[in-house]
């Protein structure tokens, strides 16, 4: 069996490439993309974690992942939806142009 440091190294490196293209990147959409991988090692962990859980049901892990997977698919529909009108308005998807929520 793996252990499980491997998977929370791989999770953490993943979270950290994914906060250093929110916090660096101008393109509101690669910031989209970045959140989707912060909350994709969170779903790593989860099911780690579910894995190696003793005593318990292995799919309390898997529950948690279905529900964040649910979660963050409705984050990019409305996230589409808000960067493909700003973008029709103001004809840029950069993050500093579009810091004034007035149109």
């Amino acid at each position: 069996m793996i252990p499980i440091e491997y998977f929370l190294t791989f999770a953490a490196i993943l979270f950290v490439i994914g906060a250093y293209g929110v916090m660096a990147k101008p393109n509101t959409l690669i910031v989209l993309m970045c959140t989707e991988l912060m909350l994709n090692a969170a779903n790593i962990n989860f099911v780690a974690f579910s894995a190696y859980m003793t005593g318990a049901p292995a799919v309390y892990g898997q529950v948690m992942v279905i529900m964040t997977i649910s979660v963050a698919a409705a984050e990019v529909a409305v996230g589409i939806a808000i960067l493909l009108n700003a973008y029709k308005v103001r004809k840029s998807t950069n993050a500093e142009d579009l810091t004034s929520m007035r149109w």
